[in-house]
C-alpha cells in the first residue's frame, strides 16, 4: 500500500485556498477533501479533491491512486516491473528487438514527436543516452559531494551522436516500439509527470469530479473552479531560494495547467557551481540563461514541455513561440529576478 494521509494545507506547494468552505444554494455543498502521496514520479504529490462526502471522495481517490501507480511505472526508465513492458523495457531492447507497450505509451511518444517539432527539438525524448550521464554524475555528486565532478565533454559529444528522435520506430499496428542503436535511450522526464497528470484529470473529470487541483511535483492542474465558486490560486515558486519572498505571483487557474522548470529543483554543485538538471539540446550542459519558466495553459502535458523546451531557448524565441500558441503563457524569471511576462499572463494574476 502506498503513503497516503490526509492533509490539513496546501501552503508547503504554495497553492492559497483562502479557506474551503463549501457552495452555497440547495444542493449538498461539496466539501474540500485532501490527500498525499510520495511514492510517484520520485516526488510529492497533493491533490484536493471536492465532494460531497467522505465515500465518494474515497471513490475519488481509488481512480486517484490506481493511476498515478500506473502511469509511474508505465513512464519509469530506471525500473522493471514483472506485469508490464515500460519505458525501461524498451531501452533495455534498444538495438535487439521490438516492445509491444500498451497504448498509452504509444500515445506519449506520438506526443513527444509533435512537441518536437512545435518547439524545434528543444523538448526531446530521445536524448537519453546524454541525460543518463548527467543523472549519474548527479547521483555520484549526492552520494558523495566532495567527488562531485561535471561530464566530460568528449563523452557527452559520443552520447550525443544517439539522440536522433527520427530513429525511433513506432509501429501502431502491431503497438510495438523499437530503438534501432544499442546506445540509443528514451528519457520522458520533460515531460511524463505533466502528461500523466493531465491524463488522471481526465478520467477523474470523467468519472464525475467537477472541483479538484492536482499537485504532482510542482506540475499543477486544476479541474473547474473551487467547490465554493471561486476560482484556484497557486504560486509561482521565486527560483531564489535564499530570498525570503517565497513566490513570485499568483495565479487564478480554472480548467487550467501550470507548469515551472527551474534551476532550483534538481541540481548539484562542482566548486561552488550549480549544474542543474535542465540540459540544453545543443550544448548538451545545463542552461543558465533563466532562474524559471513557468508555462500556463489547458494541457498539463505540453505544459509540461514546454516549460522545458522554452527553458531552453533564448528569450527572443522563446517569447515568439508562446505567442505563436493559442491559449499558453508564459513567466520567465531571470537570473537577477527580473520578470519577462507573454502578453496575455496578466489577465491570471492576482494582484
Amino acid at each position: 500500500m502506498k503513503n497516503r494521509w490526509s492533509m490539513g494545507c496546501l501552503a508547503a506547494l504554495l497553492v492559497l485556498c483562502g479557506g474551503l468552505s463549501g457552495c452555497s444554494g440547495k444542493e449538498k455543498p461539496l466539501e474540500a477533501f485532501d490527500v498525499q502521496y510520495m511514492d510517484y514520479f520520485d516526488t510529492f504529490t497533493t491533490v484536493t479533491i471536492y465532494a460531497e462526502d467522505q465515500k465518494q471522495f474515497d471513490g475519488y481517490t481509488e481512480i486517484l491512486q490506481e493511476n498515478l501507480e500506473y502511469y509511474h511505472r508505465l513512464f519509469d526508465i530506471y525500473n522493471n516491473y514483472d506485469d508490464m513492458n515500460n519505458i525501461k523495457t524498451i531501452n533495455d531492447n534498444a538495438g535487439i528487438t521490438p516492445v509491444q507497450v500498451d497504448q498509452e505509451i504509444l500515445d506519449l511518444l506520438e506526443f513527444a514527436r509533435s512537441e518536437y517539432q512545435v518547439t524545434g527539438g528543444k523538448m526531446n525524448v530521445a536524448m537519453g543516452s546524454v541525460l543518463s550521464i548527467w543523472h549519474d554524475y548527479r547521483e555520484m555528486a549526492s552520494e558523495n559531494p566532495e567527488l562531485a565532478q561535471v561530464p566530460p565533454m568528449n563523452e557527452l559529444v559520443e552520447a550525443d551522436k544517439y539522440t536522433d528522435i527520427g530513429q525511433l520506430q513506432v509501429d501502431e499496428t502491431a503497438s510495438t516500439v523499437y530503438l534501432p542503436v544499442r546506445e540509443m535511450k528514451l528519457d520522458v522526464g520533460a515531460i511524463a509527470k505533466g502528461y500523466a497528470t493531465q491524463r488522471i484529470t481526465d478520467k477523474l473529470r470523467e468519472a464525475g469530479v467537477t472541483s479538484a487541483l492536482l499537485n504532482v511535483g510542482g506540475n499543477v492542474e486544476t479541474i473547474g473552479k473551487r467547490g465554493d465558486g471561486k476560482d484556484w490560486k497557486v504560486g509561482v515558486q521565486n527560483p531564489d531560494t535564499s530570498s525570503n519572498q517565497n513566490y513570485l505571483n499568483v495565479v487564478k487557474l480554472d480548467d487550467l495547467a501550470l507548469v515551472t522548470s527551474g534551476t532550483y529543483q534538481r541540481f548539484y554543485e562542482v566548486d561552488g557551481v550549480r549544474y542543474h538538471h535542465i540540459i540544453n539540446p545543443d550544448t548538451l550542459m545545463p542552461w543558465n540563461e533563466y532562474g524559471s519558466v513557468t508555462i500556463l495553459c489547458r494541457d498539463g502535458g505540453r505544459a509540461d514541455a514546454l516549460s522545458t523546451a522554452v527553458f531552453n531557448m533564448k528569450l527572443e524565441d522563446g517569447k515568439k513561440l508562446i505567442e505563436s500558441l493559442e491559449g499558453v503563457e508564459a513567466i520567465w524569471v531571470l537570473p537577477d529576478g527580473t520578470e519577462v511576462q507573454s502578453s496575455g499572463v496578466k489577465a491570471f494574476l492576482v494582484e
